[in-house]
């Protein structure tokens, strides 16, 4: 079929598989371009399928030369109807890996469930043995908690009252005042429920129970800070008190790693267009103005760019890890330097619908936001017929 993107607000419905593929293949080209790295050998990676996950699996991969196990959830194509832009990426992803003699196999599903947790300790079991770096990357907006089977769903809000400030749509480019009211309670508890760290540490508890952690092992996972702009709405906000809770429970899953010599971390990453970002009232106004300053400054990274960092420079660089005063890795650095954020600031005062084609980068958060779906890829003819029901080569089932 011939296959057009089409949008309802952040999602979209559509998503090309030789575009996701080439997406995928620019990301092994340039974490084969940085070199080798001296890293783990066996990684799991749960939320493989795209954004910080994927380029986890991707860096561990044609990076390292790691064997790799991707957890996700992502939707088959059928005939007439695409796959989701993550079951594109994995088939991609493994059919590469595949031709390279690298061991890569995935388990699609709930990763949140008891099942899908049992699933992957017997894959590990059977092929791998042991993993020695487990990466946490889940993005999702509910949780059937595997306990009490209680749904908890998540809400973008701000806690500490009121909210207004601008946004942008970045279809249309107009530049509006949004409003939120604060969350309740409840909302909280059921957003730190879904976005917290008390999965990540069911799954660690798993794997160790199991003897399936190597001696040594890693396990990192993914949050963000930003600026004062968008504190309101997501560090003070919903988000943020999850975020709180997923960076505390690193410190907890570090002592029961304690007598296995093993860590887990929290990297803190730079502000990007993910399908998760793109849901956040204020955050594409920001985005768009930071991609063009720090493309401006030459220092501007996508999802590849900083977990090819993370991996050279703070994980496995042979040097003492370096946190902040809270324990966490910071690859959101160029991002918060104090040049970045008052030329940010400054713009944001600014930022109007006739304003913004200048002084930020709508187009490059659009061709982003498409590129996650295999859309506005180079190369790629959108005007051929392609098949939209892709197989993926190491999925068990």
């Amino acid at each position: 079929m011939i296959i057009s993107p089409r949008t309802r607000g952040f999602i979209c419905l559509t998503s090309h598989p030789e575009g996701c593929k080439q997406n995928v293949l620019k990301q092994i080209n340039y974490v084969k371009s940085k070199g080798p790295v001296n890293g783990p050998k066996k990684v799991l990676v749960i939320g493989a399928s795209t954004g910080f996950g994927l380029a986890s699996r991707i860096t561990s991969a044609f990076g390292v030369g790691a064997s790799t196990i991707g957890v996700y959830f992502e939707k088959p194509g059928s005939p007439g109807k695409t796959a989701s832009a993550g079951w594109y990426n994995t088939a991609a992803f493994e059919e590469f890996a595949n031709e390279a003699g690298l061991y890569a196999k995935s388990i699609n599903g709930d990763a949140f469930s008891d099942e899908i947790k049992q699933q992957t300790i017997e894959l590990i079991k059977a092929d791998l043995g042991q993993v020695d770096l487990i990466i946490y990357s889940l993005a999702s907006p509910k949780r059937v908690h595997p306990v009490t089977g209680e749904t908890h769903n998540s809400v973008l809000k701000p806690i500490e009252g009121d909210f207004s400030d601008k946004t942008v749509d970045f279809h249309t480019g107009i530049v509006s005042t949004v409003s939120i009211t604060p969350a309740n309670e409840e909302e909280i508890k059921n957003t730190v429920a879904v976005m917290g760290g008390e999965d990540w540490e069911m799954w660690i508890d798993a794997l160790k129970k199991e003897n399936l952690l190597a001696p040594g092992a890693t396990t990192v996972a993914y949050s963000y800070i930003g600026p004062e702009v968008t504190e309101p709405v997501y560090r003070k906000g919903t988000i943020g008190r999850a975020k709180d809770h997923l960076e505390a429970t690193a410190f907890t899953i570090t002592d029961k790693l304690e007598d296995l010599g093993g860590k887990a971390y929290v990297s803190v990453n730079k502000a990007l267009v993910t399908q998760a970002s793109s849901a956040i009232p204020v955050i594409p106004l920001y985005i768009s103005l930071l991609y063009k300053v720090m493309k401006a400054k030459g220092i501007h990274e996508g999802c590849i760019e900083q977990i090819s960092r993370l991996f050279h420079e703070h994980l496995y660089s042979g040097s003492a890890l370096q946190t902040d005063e809270k324990g966490r890795i910071r690859i959101d650095d160029w991002e918060m330097r104090a040049d970045v954020q008052e030329e940010v600031f400054k713009q944001w005062q600014n930022a109007t619908t006739e304003t913004l084609p200048e002084i930020g980068d709508l187009e490059g958060y659009k061709q982003d936001f498409f590129n996650l779906f295999g859309f506005e890829v180079a190369g790629v003819d959108y005007g051929a017929d392609v098949n939209e029901v892709v197989a993926i080569r190491g999925l068990q089932d």
